[in-house]
């Protein structure tokens, strides 16, 4: 089983972060006055299904607060219909059906105006805590390279384990749309993910080289030594962010062409992230300070690095033990 199933597996709805706390019933005006029993119910009703709705919209949107808006809209909703979804015998079809809906929207919503927002850090971890942290993030950002139907119907197949027709009901689909999807799905995960015996530990000397020559390119802004490290074959992806570039040729086009910059511009600490060799990553503000940008992490392998993962979250930098920001060689020198 690769390892990604197993992660998602693992990590299920309840391990999602927790949602702001919120009436359990719409504000005054949201709908006319019920009766006290009516109340009761939608209470009972929301205790029993606001969590699993709000991971699920976490897992497909990538962002907590878009995750807590929408959740408090599907309740909204299911409260104006309440008096119809109590005679449903799965009224939480109806409810996964709404989520879906609303968040294919708001995914179309952000391909118009921009990617959306990182996840807010829900653990500092230090310690032991950090591999966990990195783990989750890595799931996240492999959820964050599916389309978002296509993410839909992984997270109800796989981790809320509605049967294929359950599924395609919730998405307004055929049963062969959903079997579809989710071998597209499971296809690009495994696309993404080296086999772990490709993988080396980041003590072998061949995976600490890979990984300086990567930091030593970027902190050079010398787009030819990722010639040196990067495997023919090598991915590129960040989060928060949808696009993902394939073969070294582009990555670094795409790097040197956008992200290098100038000499200075970026520095990184060494450090591991899920067994993994990985960097916590410093870049230039407008005025050349050096500020916490986040963690890349890298899959190093006997033939060069096959993919290169970047968590565009500054709060990662603190969780790995480092400081918000770093004296860049200039600001050291006027230190000394």
């Amino acid at each position: 089983m690769p390892r990604w199933l197993l992660a998602l597996r693992s990590e299920r709805i309840t391990d999602a972060p927790e949602p702001e706390a919120r009436q359990s019933t719409p504000a005054d005006g949201a709908a006319p006055q019920s009766p006290t029993s009516a109340m009761s119910s939608f209470e009972v009703f929301y205790q029993q299904h606001e969590r699993a709705i709000f991971g699920y919209l976490w897992r497909i949107c990538g962002d907590e607060q878009t995750a807590n808006d929408l959740t408090q809209e599907v309740f909204l909703r299911a409260w104006r219909a309440f008096e119809k979804l109590r005679g449903y015998e799965r009224p939480e079809a109806w409810l996964f059906r709404v989520a879906t809906n609303l968040a294919l929207n708001e995914r179309r919503h952000q391909r118009l105006v921009g990617p959306a927002a990182p996840l807010e850090g829900h653990e500092r971890a230090s310690g032991d805590h950090t591999t966990q942290l990195a783990e989750r993030a890595a799931l996240r950002a492999a959820l964050e390279s599916l389309p978002a139907r296509q993410r839909a119907v992984l997270v109800l197949r796989e981790v809320l384990a509605f049967s294929a027709a359950e599924t395609a009901e919730i998405l307004d689909t055929t049963v062969a749309a959903v079997k579809s999807g989710l071998q597209r799905a499971r296809a690009r995960l495994d696309a993404v993910e080296p086999e772990p015996t490709e993988l080396l530990e980041p003590t072998d000397e061949r995976a600490r080289a890979l990984l300086e020559g990567y930091i030593a390119a970027f902190e050079r802004s010398d787009a030819r030594l990722l010639e040196l490290v990067l495997r023919a074959d090598a991915t590129l992806e960040a989060t928060p962010f949808r696009d993902w570039a394939s073969g070294r040729a582009r990555c670094i086009r795409l790097l040197e062409g956008y992200v290098l910059g100038a000499p200075g511009d970026w520095r990184m600490v060494a450090t591991t992230a899920n067994g993994q060799p990985a960097a916590v990553v410093y870049h230039a503000d407008a005025d050349g300070a050096l500020r916490g940008d986040g963690v890349v992490v890298l899959a190093a392998t006997a033939t060069g690095i096959s993919r290169v993962t970047k968590f565009l979250d500054p709060a990662l930098v603190t969780a790995f033990g480092c400081a918000e920001g770093c004296a860049g060689d200039d600001q050291a020198e006027q230190a000394t």
